[in-house]
């Protein structure tokens, strides 16, 4: 199994938890489980693989992924009500679902040698889509806008580092490596010490 399939695996169990979380938050059925950590799950994936016009869509050409997240969404459905807090399991596992995730729609990029701008923008696809698909659905505040938090800003740094290493002649494990620690060190450093970009503060019109 090539390291951007275990990517892809890991990127849709762990963001299909996080689906099944907010679908416990939202009193869903088992069925509406499975529903949400499927979108979750292989959201971002499926536009990448759409945009770079790749065929099939990977979990198309292997369910197994959608196996996985089912069974995820299951899990959570019999176990969440023993989490103390799980908006808190929810942004953590979202943090490293985000990293894992630009990591795998940067590699897959990159081995279709896609220009750099590209690469850059599957990473912050494949990261982000997914979790927003999940938040619009179950209409929570998606954790992509939330105001005051570093979140796209994270896929887009681990991405473009991806490509500098890329560029370096590093080879793809310390690549994606790159992209997925500054990823989640970026979102973790948002979430604990409150990192965050300027935000647009309106003012009153000049006359």
């Amino acid at each position: 199994m090539s390291g951007l399939a275990l990517l892809d695996y890991a990127s849709v169990l762990v963001f299909a938890l996080t689906g099944a979380l907010v679908a416990s938050r939202a009193q869903l059925d088992l069925v509406g489980f499975a529903f949400i950590a499927c979108l979750t799950a292989v959201g971002g994936g499926t536009i990448r693989d759409l945009l770079l016009n790749r065929h099939p869509v990977f979990w198309v050409g292997q369910p197994d992924y959608i196996l996985i997240a089912s069974a995820a969404a299951v899990l959570v459905f019999f176990t969440a009500h023993m989490v103390e807090s799980r908006y808190s399991w929810l942004v953590w596992l979202d943090s490293f679902a985000l990293a894992i995730a630009a990591a795998a729609g940067t590699g897959a990029a990159l081995s279709m040698n896609q220009s750099g701008v590209i690469v850059v923008l599957m990473g912050v696809t494949t990261g982000c889509l997914g979790g927003l698909m999940r938040d619009v659905v179950c209409n929570e505040v998606p954790l992509v806008l939330k105001q005051g938090e570093l979140y796209v800003s994270c896929a887009f740094s681990g991405a473009l580092a991806a490509v500098v290493a890329d560029r370096l002649g590093f080879d793809e494990l310390a690549t994606l490596a790159a992209c997925a620690l500054i990823c989640w060190a970026l979102r973790a450093g948002s979430l604990v010490f409150g990192w965050q970009l300027p935000v647009y503060k309106s003012r009153p019109p000049r006359h």
